[in-house]
């Protein structure tokens, strides 16, 4: 990152500051603190974080990774997307939540007490402020920066007279069938407008054919068109250029009135609220979701964009037909719907520009093809991804699928993918006569049409497909298979902390465990009983289970290393998740602290503790990675007084999680195993490019090599040591 773009990386939150700080910061020491008095009125809202600002600032530090010239240019602008893409999110689910809990009197304060009306405002002054960042980013950084390379995003005005002509002849002949002007008079109301869809608001001069004069049109961009149009090779010079089909739609808006006058063409976007809710008593969970997804694009309007060039008159218009306040307007100076613009991250024969590509590795005496079920019963198999290799994960379900001594395949599908091959895999099993159960959670947001349609697929094939427990999501990643070997039956398993989705495990870090350890399996086939079945809740000897051993398990932990401090021993707590917002594991961890047991904390993104507090976390210290690949990995160690115990999990330390969903918590027993994920732990804990450190203001400011320090890339060094 140049030092300008250094100092300009700052933005207001809750009233402290975001920073990608120019100096070196000052690793917490492992020095006992001055002795200051304890806070015990865990109560007091001081000691939380608002769970709502928390997500904001993890998408406040995706996207400072667009300012940082550490990154591929290409790569930048990636990240620039992918904050539109969170931002969507964010509105469409959080800021809908909040605003559905005020206009039905149902106000909620967390711990932190801030009133659902109170968030709402400072996340508009973020917002604001953050989006008002983006596109100048893109405008004076990325724009420019591309341009040198030869990549650029034509504007009407910088098109060449064969280009105008080429733009005229795509209009007409891909734009022009497709697209629907509405005008605006009593017989032609308002139009509904999909959820983010880019669309236009036209200002009109004169009659048209049968006397109206309306004044006023809408023009919906169709979705089935491309938002990025690549100019011909001969059109584009040595360098590669594209134009917006907003850019063309402007060009040509007259030709869609014709004999009228257009005084003003401004594109807009509207975010409605995309949340689906469905009554705990529904009898078909799958028709009742079916339905509820027809109505998710026409949600409450939580989020206007409007080009900031749109006259007053016309934004104000948009508001009141939308039922919106200034405070929810957002003028910005570039497209309204960013995240379309992806396509350009991955062009091709551009490697300058772009991530290094690597090839995921196969742990030593594992090879491609190799029987896995002699590998597992020699070993469990830990891999890393997506510096180790999923195929493994999907050669078990292959290799399953055709081996004739298999008796049995179950699956719990979370996040898969439309092209799956692990789909594929168990259709061919169940055609191959194998009994496959598929445990398919449905309600898996922005996934849940997807997993719908492959339950269709799974079931043609044979396949008992189950949705689960209604009321509880069923996140846990699970895979098991039952084996007749020497006229007994064996299994094996595959626990993850990560989805089955081949293409995540390219970008998403994650751990597999593939074993056939019998009390570890034997529990693993009791969670898949008590889903596809009815009954108490089953009594497992190893893994942990929400919503019932989970949360007591982890708290118990806690409570030991506090017992083995107190006895006059070291504790130690490392947690790697994505966030941690459960208000009982906070006290602990609080208490934990006071006591004097060391804790560090991982997490990715919303985290409500806050840490360094004198007399309150003065022990504990947060830091977030956001690098190359997502970090989704989560991971726990308790040091237990010199007999550590590392586990993986399919859950984040939230409420959602450890009391509304089914998720599993699995031991790493091996001690080669365990050392080598605490060493990786540690390898996060050392980051000082990629890590930010979480301030007891609630402020986050990112790590930096000290003087004569070495550099640590966490992911970079994972990525050259398992690769």
């Amino acid at each position: 990152m140049n030092p300008q773009a250094k100092a300009d990386s700052t933005l207001e939150v809750e009233g402290t500051k975001l920073t990608a700080d120019t100096e070196a910061l000052e690793v917490q020491e492992e020095a006992s603190p001055p002795v200051v008095e304890k806070l015990t009125d865990y109560s007091n809202s001081d000691y939380y974080i608002n769970r709502e600002l928390s997500n904001l600032q993890f998408n406040l530090r995706v996207l400072e990774q667009a300012a940082n010239e550490e990154h591929p240019l290409l790569e930048r602008l990636r990240y620039l997307l992918i904050f539109s893409s969170n931002m969507d999110e964010f509105f469409e689910i959080r800021v809908a939540g909040l605003k559905q809990q005020i206009d039905f009197s149902r106000e909620q304060v967390g711990l932190d007490g801030m009133q659902p009306q109170q968030v709402l405002n400072e996340i508009s002054r973020i917002t604001h402020e953050s989006v008002a960042r983006q596109y100048e980013m893109l405008q004076e950084q990325l724009l420019p920066a591309l341009q040198e390379q030869n990549i650029r995003i034509l504007r009407r005005s910088e098109w060449s007279e064969e280009q105008v002509q080429w733009v005229s002849d795509y209009f007409y002949s891909e734009v022009m069938p497709v697209i629907s002007p509405i005008g605006l008079d009593p017989a032609h109301p308002f139009p509904r407008l999909a959820n983010k869809n880019l669309n236009f608001i036209v200002s009109l001069e004169g009659k048209d054919a049968f006397g109206r004069e309306t004044g006023m049109a809408i023009i919906p961009a169709p979705r089935s068109l491309p938002r990025v149009i690549r100019f011909p090779p001969e059109l584009s010079g040595e360098g590669i250029c594209f134009t917006l089909l907003s850019a063309m739609i402007h060009q040509h808006a007259e030709d869609l009135f014709p004999g009228m006058t257009i005084k003003g063409c401004y594109q807009f976007r509207l975010t409605r609220n995309s949340d689906l809710i469905l009554d705990d008593e529904v009898e078909d969970l799958a028709t009742a979701l079916q339905g509820e997804l027809q109505s998710r694009r026409w949600g409450k309007a939580v989020r206007l964009e409007v080009a900031d060039n749109c006259t007053p008159e016309l934004a104000n218009f948009l508001l009141k037909e939308f039922g919106l306040t200034q405070d929810e307007l957002y003028e910005v100076n570039g497209p309204v719907n960013l995240a379309r613009l992806m396509d350009l991250c991955n062009l091709p024969n551009l490697p300058e520009l772009q991530y290094q590509p690597f090839t995921p590795s196969f742990p030593k005496g594992l090879m491609p093809k190799e029987n896995l079920f002699d590998a597992i019963t020699s070993n469990d198999i830990l891999l890393l991804h997506p510096f180790q290799s999923f195929t493994p994960v999907v050669d078990l379900l292959r290799q399953s699928a055709k081996d004739p001594h298999v008796l049995a395949i179950k699956q719990t599908l979370y996040r898969t993918g439309a092209q799956s091959e692990i789909v594929d895999a168990l259709v061919d099993a169940a055609r191959n006569g194998k009994e496959v159960i598929v445990v398919i959670e449905l309600r898996a947001r922005f996934d849940e049409e997807e997993n719908l349609t492959l339950a269709r697929r799974l079931q043609e094939a044979g396949a008992i497909v189950v949705y689960g427990v209604v009321g509880y999501k069923t996140h846990a990643k699970l895979m098991m298979v039952v084996r007749r070997e020497d006229g007994k039956i064996v299994r094996y398993a595959h626990l993850g902390t990560g989805n089955y989705h081949a293409g995540n495990a390219r970008l998403y870090t994650d751990y597999s465990l593939l074993t056939r350890d019998k009390d570890l399996t034997n529990d693993v086939s009791k969670i898949f009983q008590q889903l596809t079945g009815m009954g108490k809740a089953v009594r497992v000897k190893k893994l942990l289970h929400a919503p019932f051993t989970l949360k007591k398990g982890l708290l118990d932990h806690i409570q030991q290393e506090i017992q083995h401090v107190e006895a006059g021993g070291k504790g130690h707590i490392i947690v790697k998740c994505n966030s941690l917002t459960e208000a009982k594991v906070i006290k602990e961890l609080y208490k934990a602290s006071q006591a004097g047991v060391k804790i560090d904390l991982i997490i990715r993104g919303i985290c409500c503790l806050r840490p360094g507090v004198p007399g309150l976390s003065d022990n504990i210290r947060v830091r977030s990675i956001v690098g190359r690949f997502l970090e989704h990995s989560r991971t726990f160690y308790f040091a237990n007084n010199g007999e550590p115990r590392v586990y993986a999990s399919s859950a984040d330390w939230m409420v959602r999680n450890l009391d509304h969903r089914i998720e599993t918590c699995y031991p790493i027993e091996h001690p080669k195993l365990a050392q080598r994920v605490k060493k990786e732990l540690d390898a996060y804990l050392q980051d000082n490019c990629m890590s930010w450190q979480l301030q007891s203001d609630g402020s986050y400011r990112q790590n930096q090599p000290r003087a004569n320090q070495p550099r640590r890339d966490a992911q970079m060094q994972l990525l050259i040591k398992l690769t």
